[in-house]
């Protein structure tokens, strides 16, 4: 996202690098399903051991709701920096999303077993399936998915008031409150995955079997389910859960198998280094490229950007539009990549 989030002019950004623009799914549209995928396998590797022992579970719950906090309030902060206006800002968000579905995950780890996340699941999947297709919405008439007529973007305006909804639209928001409940069954399938790979009766080839054939299933129903419950990143869809999970299987099984199994490991390091300062790099990011926009400095004649000075001066004079904007997006990968570098090779993590 850090990649997605920063390209040199949003008017040229090569169609694998955007959101789809309603139903369908993109590249781009992959990356946050992913990430709480991962999300959930690694709370399983992190909790485990200790909600073994009864009397350790209420300190862990503790944990999580205090690492639930810091997460959601990084994401109003993000919101609300360099506009400080508490009027206005946005409450829903990326970071808000992966906090609550964080939080309902770790507390489902702890206190239940894998035969009730698989209920969960799929109760969470119907459920919405049949609010967002069967229940009429208020002042609007019978039940759609169209951005600003559906149910959940009425319930956002109603209970958080068009004020604090994403400022593209106003009217509906990507990461909204009904649509947060689908998503957590994205964390509950690496959840289940998590479980599935930490087995110990179980070899590697059983494991690698079972999660290629459950990834591939996962994957068909999702495409299956899209007929009537089209596949849609900003509705979250319960197709769009089976379709980006069974992906995320597919990729972790991939890498499960070459990394782990077979010991390919050179090639990880770049990816490591972003990946245990995941939230950080995200949220740092973030800040420095809207400090970038904001901070206006003298460029040919006239007052601009320092974002704007900088890419017209070293990216728009040698490259295409498209490339121009490319090379700015992969150049701010680069520089944090090096800055992430350094930090791991002084293991210096900075955790939440």
């Amino acid at each position: 996202m850090t990649l997605v989030n920063n390209p040199g002019d949003w008017g040229h950004i090569y169609a694998p690098l955007e959101h789809a623009h309603w139903h369908g799914c993109t590249p781009t549209d992959l990356v946050f399903p992913f990430f709480l995928f991962i999300m959930g396998v690694s709370v399983v590797y992190a909790m485990q051991t200790k909600k073994a022992d009864v009397a350790n579970q209420g300190s862990l719950i503790w944990k999580t709701i205090r690492r639930t906090l810091i997460i959601f309030g990084l994401g109003i902060f993000m919101a609300i920096f360099l506009n400080w206006n508490f009027a206005t800002v946005r409450i829903p968000g990326v970071l808000q999303r992966i906090a609550v579905v964080y939080l309902i995950c770790s507390i489902m780890f702890i206190k239940t077993g894998y035969r009730a996340q698989i209920l969960v699941l799929g109760l969470v999947l119907i459920t919405y399936h049949l609010l967002m297709t069967k229940v009429p919405v208020p002042d609007f008439g019978p039940a759609n998915l169209a951005p600003e007529t559906n149910l959940g973007a009425w319930l956002d305006r109603t209970l958080l008031g068009t004020a604090h909804l994403w400022n593209q639209s106003r009217t509906w928001d990507p990461e909204g409150i009904l649509s947060t409940l689908p998503s957590i069954g994205t964390g509950l399938l690496g959840l289940l995955t998590g479980t599935w790979v930490k087995r110990n009766d179980i070899n590697n080839k059983t494991k690698i079997n079972a999660m290629l054939g459950m990834g591939f299933l996962l994957t068909a129903f999702g495409f299956l389910w899209n007929l009537g419950f089209p596949i849609n990143k900003s509705l979250w869809t319960s197709s769009y859960v089976l379709f980006s999970g069974g992906l995320a299987i597919l990729c972790f099984t991939t890498c499960y198998w070459l990394i782990d199994v077979q010991g390919y490991k050179r090639f990880t390091k770049p990816f490591l280094v972003y990946g245990v300062n995941a939230i950080f790099v995200y949220v740092i990011s973030g800040l420095m490229a809207r400090g970038m926009n904001r901070w206006q400095v003298d460029y040919n004649g006239g007052r601009t950007s320092l974002s704007t000075a900088l890419y017209e001066s070293f990216f728009t004079p040698y490259f295409s539009p498209l490339n121009a904007s490319l090379a700015w997006a992969l150049s701010y990968v680069l520089i944090w990549l090096i800055v992430l570098w350094a930090m791991y090779n002084k293991g210096i993590l900075v955790k939440i």
